[in-house]
């Protein structure tokens, strides 16, 4: 039966709505909807076959809104067939035009990843980039988006090293790519006054999402990590061992803007590591000095003249209020003693709220589903 409202798309609609029918159906025959991999791929044909007739056809976006509702009807027992999720099959058919790519990548990660990277990530290599990260390193939804806000593909390998000096290819290559500039601690915020052990402590006391910044293969060893050399005690602010790369890494914290004497020591502390502690299958240990900011010609001239593998890196940390701000803000006591016990209700049902990430996220659960 034709749809009286919508004329201008006879030709051509009901055989698509078909086509559909058939093989959503033989999709469920060979219970690949059941796998994460024959969804997608089947989402990705629904989206391919859409693209196809808009284009032939001429159709406008109400005809979206007519096969969600057909599809529907269709088939009450699925979900995932809202107007909404068929724009992301369209938009995802758009982004990956070649079927053995969406095989390869992106139909190992679940629908709910492929949304959020077509709504968060424009660039097409670096769409892929994340898709085969999370694969790899197993994230979930919240995971990828927190390292897609932090921009991890634009920090990740581009630390200051001398490592195609210091390191055989292809470990040069690999243990370039290990560390980030810059590392972003925003999940810590630190005074002015603030010294290196308090910056120690705070990436300690959060040692969970310290790790995750680090990156996949990062194994913590300890912290203050004592050695003894010549009768002497030294020790080291964080000791990490890569498991991909098969070696310790040093890391030295800086409060401070990087300084060429840094490296100096950092070598000193990568040669007693290589003599006390590294075995002879393991790789020669790694330094990665951590400042709060770095001059990169300084930071290049200065690896240039070390033979041990250096890496010098930048964080950023949570921003503070000014301090004039933060003084003029009640504190807690303030406004425990001007309510009392009365509870205070608000009425905010006039305010257009945003969407939030959490909103959006239950969104595409929503039509995932």
């Amino acid at each position: 039966m034709t749809d009286k409202n919508l004329p201008q798309i006879a030709e051509g609609y009901e055989q698509l709505l078909v086509k559909l029918k058939e093989r959503i159906r033989q999709a469920q025959v060979q219970a690949a909807l059941a796998v994460n991999e024959g969804l997608t791929t089947l989402y990705w044909e629904i989206g391919g076959l859409i693209l196809t007739q808009e284009s032939q056809k001429g159709w406008g976006a109400k005809v979206v809104e007519k096969l969600a509702n057909d599809l529907k009807l269709a088939f009450p027992e699925m979900k995932g067939f809202s107007a909404r999720n068929l724009r992301y099959m369209k938009a995802f058919a758009a982004a990956y035009p070649d079927r053995t790519m969406v095989q390869a990548m992106p139909s190992k990660i679940t629908w709910y990843h492929n949304c959020t990277l077509i709504d968060r990530v424009k660039d097409s290599e670096e769409r892929i980039w994340y898709t085969v990260q999370t694969i790899e390193n197993g994230w979930t939804r919240d995971v990828m988006v927190h390292q897609i806000e932090s921009e991890l593909y634009h920090r990740k390998g581009k630390a200051i090293t001398n490592f195609q000096a210091t390191l055989p290819a292809p470990h040069s290559e690999l243990a370039q790519q290990v560390l980030k500039d810059p590392y972003n601690f925003d999940f810590l915020s630190l005074g002015a006054e603030a010294l290196e052990r308090d910056l120690e402590r705070g990436l300690l006391d959060r040692l969970r999402k310290f790790l995750l910044e680090m990156g996949k293969g990062f194994a913590f060893v300890g912290s203050q990590y004592h050695l003894e050399v010549g009768g002497e005690d030294f020790f080291l602010d964080l000791l990490f061992y890569h498991l991909k790369l098969r070696c310790f890494i040093v890391v030295d914290l800086k409060i401070t803007d990087f300084k060429p004497e840094y490296v100096g020591k950092m070598g000193f502390y990568l040669a007693a590591v290589d003599e006390t502690l590294r075995h002879p299958a393991d790789g020669a240990t790694i330094g990665l000095i951590l400042c709060k900011t770095k001059n990169k010609l300084v930071a290049e001239y200065t690896l240039r003249s070390s033979q041990n593998p250096i890496g010098v890196s930048e964080y950023r940390l949570a921003r503070q209020l000014p301090k004039d701000i933060g003084q003029s803000l009640p504190t807690i006591e303030t406004l425990q003693k001007e309510l009392g016990d009365s509870p205070v209700f608000l009425d905010v049902s006039y305010i257009d709220f945003p969407v939030a990430d959490g909103a959006q996220a239950d969104s595409h659960k929503e039509n995932a589903d």
